[in-house]
């Protein structure tokens, strides 16, 4: 997020502004491209599994360990790495119990590779000559390099398409949990968009995120298939106030006002679904978890390229270099949609920063996404832009809404949405006993 959040001091509103004019024409939505908004290093893949507990708010050290186990699920609020291997997946089997056991294995191995293991007890070379190895071995020698890895289940794994409940969880999908409406101007590709299941891995070493995935998918053979993944590079977003804020494929800063991991108040509120969520006990088994909304956002980078600084800048609401709020001088000073530069307002009312700025959009959520450049289009043009991630407490109130918003944003002549996907994050895992999704099995 770039402009603040909705626990910050709201911008005093233009007077005499149409809320109406505002949102009276549709466009394409462009939510989360810029959106309101320790010493000793582990090395190697035989090192200990670090001790318990949630992300440290600080950070590790790029090579570091992160905690796998916690009251929340790493990953989410976890200091944004550098690196993403993101894959959605289809179940395969109808039978409930290869299903948990898949689960099972799943956190098992999770737990070791975040701690910079090997995918399983054996390791890469020292198993029997003739048998595959429990790892694939492209990450021997490398160090954990802050690796976290996150599942989430979709709708489709509740029920399916065509309405079977082939694992008795019907009666324990959250009412939250749906198919995101269709905006006006997507240009979504189901292929690449849902997903039974998800894994999210991110890590500071590229080579060691999709050895993260790679191992699970092997791991799932004849339970589940990928449907979809995607490769991601830069984060575009902080989530740590440690963190200095990153620039998007657009040259801007993002992330300037995104939620933070040391905002516990505002992630309560806006982020983990609460005690208050559980619907009568249908989705009790998500307390402490949150929902995952990912879009693949192809950048127009050769239009947005030949336009006019001032084009851009008015198009997004915030200096290039500095990334202050039009109107003022640094990155961090208030949003001010009263201040105006030779009569008129500093702030166009078209721009993304005063549409997504909590006064209208009345809400907040944790932007975690990555930029991604895949090939060209086959028309000489880049294929590159933004997956975008946000975690909320619920989509509806949460990405919908902001997506909503977004209707006359000036940057939908640069953006495309192309798959979209939406997952409920089960809390974190306790202990060595405990696995994902073990409260969502165990009430169903």
């Amino acid at each position: 997020m770039t402009e603040p959040t909705a626990d910050q001091p709201a911008a005093p509103q233009r007077p005499g502004l149409s809320r109406r004019r505002l949102l009276g024409t549709l466009g394409v939505g462009t939510a989360g491209v810029l959106a309101a908004g320790a010493a000793g290093g582990v090395v190697g893949r035989a090192t200990a599994e670090g001790p318990a507990g949630g992300a440290q708010a600080a950070g590790p050290a790029p090579t570091d360990a992160v905690p796998f186990h916690g009251e929340h699920q790493a990953g989410i609020v976890t200091p944004a790495q550098d690196r993403l291997h993101f894959v959605a997946l289809d179940v395969t089997t109808d039978s409930r119990d290869d299903l948990v056991a898949l689960l099972r294995d799943w956190t098992e191995a999770a737990r070791r590779m975040t701690a910079g293991r090997d995918a399983g007890p054996v390791g890469a070379v020292d198993g029997e000559r003739y048998a595959p190895p429990d790892d694939t071995g492209e990450a021997i020698g490398l160090p954990p390099s802050g690796l976290t890895i996150t599942v989430g289940f979709g709708p489709t794994l509740f029920t399916t398409a065509d309405g079977r409940d082939r694992f008795g969880l019907a009666a324990r999908r959250p009412a939250p949990l749906v198919e995101l409406p269709s905006f006006p101007g997507d240009q979504v590709d189901p292929a690449i968009s849902g997903g039974d299941l998800c894994l999210q891995a991110c890590a500071n070493d590229p080579q060691v995120a999709v050895h993260a995935v790679r191992n699970l998918v092997r791991i799932g053979a004849g339970v589940v298939s990928v449907r979809w993944s995607q490769l991601g590079f830069g984060r575009t977003s902080s989530t740590s106030t440690g963190q200095a804020t990153p620039r998007n494929l657009f040259g801007f800063k993002d992330g300037t006002a995104n939620l933070k991991a040391e905002n516990g108040s505002a992630l309560d509120r806006f982020v983990w679904v609460g005690d208050d969520d559980g619907e009568g006990g249908r989705a009790d088994w998500l307390r402490g978890g949150s929902y995952l909304v990912t879009r693949r956002i192809r950048m127009l980078v050769e239009p947005w390229d030949s336009s006019s600084l001032d084009e851009q800048q008015r198009t997004i609401g915030r200096t290039k270099g500095s990334g202050a709020p039009l109107g003022q001088r640094a990155e961090f000073d208030p949003v001010d949609f009263t201040e105006q530069v030779d009569g008129e307002f500093a702030i166009p009312e078209t721009s993304h920063v005063f549409l997504a700025h909590p006064t209208n959009s009345g809400t907040a959520i944790l932007r975690r996404g990555y930029s991604f450049v895949d090939g060209s289009d086959g028309l000489g043009r880049l294929d590159a832009g933004l997956f975008f991630i946000a975690f909320q407490r619920n989509p509806e109130t949460g990405f919908v809404q902001v997506q909503r918003n977004l209707r006359t944003d000036a940057m939908n002549e640069y953006v495309r949405h192309t798959s979209s996907a939406v997952f409920a994050c089960p809390p974190g895992v306790r202990g060595d006993a405990d696995w994902w999704g073990r409260a969502l099995f165990e009430s169903a």
